[in-house]
């Protein structure tokens, strides 16, 4: 019946299922007999739990393709989705040595640290930590300050345009933090980028690394 409601529209990506004691009653069954139904959609993909908040519809994998020119908003467009951003935080601050390093700075000069949260249909997909070199970019900080996306905030600062040199893939655990903001549990795999992206001269003007919700994601990577 479940399964046959979610096909119908009844219950959309990101619902929110009954509960347990609520699908109890309604099939006359007992709660073991319930889990072990939901146990079975999880199987399926269908389902997805999240310990002390229930059982929702899973979301289809959003895909999302990494090459040299990757955008955020244009790349959640294509694939059906309606693309979000919220801003948790802008920090100035001095840049570490591996900052440093990938950015072609030296350490501790000043860099720009933004945390965000990227969402597709309202739903979190990503949480992202960006880099950028306060001495090449002047402005940087007032134009992030907008909301108006990273196309926007390297325009105001004076990059036209930028092209991704590198991309590192790695699977991680969701520690506490992200699986409160990602809204999955603590320990659910997470697909780890760590990027660098370049004006057109090739000087590094982002250093990003985004932790992916990997059941809402499957990242594809263009030639």
């Amino acid at each position: 019946s479940l399964r046959g409601e979610m096909s119908e529209g009844r219950y959309a990506a990101g619902d929110k299922l009954p509960t347990e004691a609520a699908l109890a009653a309604r099939f006359g069954v007992n709660r073991h007999t319930v889990r072990h139904a939901l146990s079975a959609l999880v199987d399926e993909g269908l389902v997805r739990t999240r310990r002390g908040a229930g059982a929702f519809v899973a979301m289809a994998p959003t895909d999302y393709p990494i090459g040299r020119r990757t955008r955020f908003t244009e790349n959640l467009r294509r694939a059906g989705r309606f693309p979000g951003r919220r801003i948790l935080s802008i920090e100035p601050r001095a840049a570490t040595a591996g900052e440093a390093a990938a950015l072609q700075i030296p350490e501790g000069a000043p860099v720009v640290a933004t945390h965000s949260l990227s969402l597709g249909d309202g739903h979190p997909l990503a949480l992202a930590e960006s880099i950028y070199p306060c001495a090449r970019l002047p402005g940087i900080e007032e134009a992030l300050a907008e909301g108006r996306g990273v196309t926007h905030a390297l325009s105001r600062a004076g990059v036209a345009d930028y092209t991704r040199l590198s991309t590192r893939i790695t699977a991680v655990p969701a520690d506490a933090t992200q699986a409160l903001h990602l809204q999955v549990s603590e320990g659910a795999p997470l697909v780890r980028t760590r990027s660098l992206n370049a004006d057109p001269e090739g000087r590094p003007v982002e250093y990003g690394t985004t932790w992916w919700a990997g059941e809402r994601v499957t990242l594809t990577l263009d030639s």
